[in-house]
């Protein structure tokens, strides 16, 4: 059987950024074809440099948005809230047909550790709407913390939650999940990602309160 890492093409938009930069390392690690993608492709090119060289080897590449969405399989958008929808439109007819995992909250600054509920319901609902249905959105990654996933060394010590409207489209991300070293929970359809996505800011007021970095989440009870 052929693995799935020799065919699956992972393209990270705004992969420059921590947390998108921190998961593409670790799938870059486990075998798969990582690229990074930006608005500038140069600083794409140059970040995926710096991760290279980090990594000791050639595994990543950078390149423009659309070019990065184009040569994938399945496409991660790993932008902040304002820049959502731009990033999208601009890569709609690239991720057609497609997975897309959606890792935006919709954090509202100065106020980052209250819930703010955007007009779709959630950033991953919006995505949805606005890309069609031949695109499976699915959601997940948002209570993970970068300081974390910078260093591929580091055993992180919660779970993510995944959404989506497809179980199939929820499989594959649920191995991306554990190929970059968590344990991935099925939490329902993509309507859920309402609360999914809320608890980041939660979990934000937590490491203050606690002067902890990182707070994450652990669900009980599965064996």
């Amino acid at each position: 059987m052929t693995d799935e890492k020799t065919l699956l093409t992972i393209a990270v938009l705004g992969g420059t950024g921590k947390e998108g930069s921190g998961l593409a390392m670790r799938w870059a690690l486990k075998g798969y074809r990582v690229i990074i993608g930006s608005r500038d492709p140069e600083r794409a090119a140059a970040r995926s440099a710096e991760m290279n060289a980090q990594l000791g080897s050639d595994y990543l590449t950078g390149m423009a948005n659309a070019d990065a969405a184009a040569q994938a399989h399945l496409v991660v958008l790993s932008v902040p809230y304002a820049a959502h929808q731009t990033t999208l439109e601009s890569v709609r007819s690239q991720v057609a047909g497609k997975v897309l995992v959606d890792l935006t909250v919709p954090l509202q600054p100065p106020k980052v550790r209250t819930v703010h509920l955007p007009k779709g319901g959630a950033a991953a609902l919006e995505a949805q709407a606005l890309l069609g249905d031949s695109v499976q959105v699915v959601a997940a990654f948002q209570n993970v913390s970068a300081e974390h996933l910078g260093d591929p060394d580091h055993v992180v010590d919660c779970d993510v939650l995944v959404c989506g409207n497809d179980a199939n489209a929820k499989a594959t991300v649920i191995r991306l999940v554990e190929a970059a070293g968590m344990r991935g929970v099925d939490a329902g359809p993509l309507a859920n990602a309402v609360a999914v996505e809320s608890l980041t800011p939660v979990l934000l007021y937590i490491n203050k309160a606690y002067g902890v970095k990182g707070a994450g989440i652990r669900i009980t009870g599965i064996s």
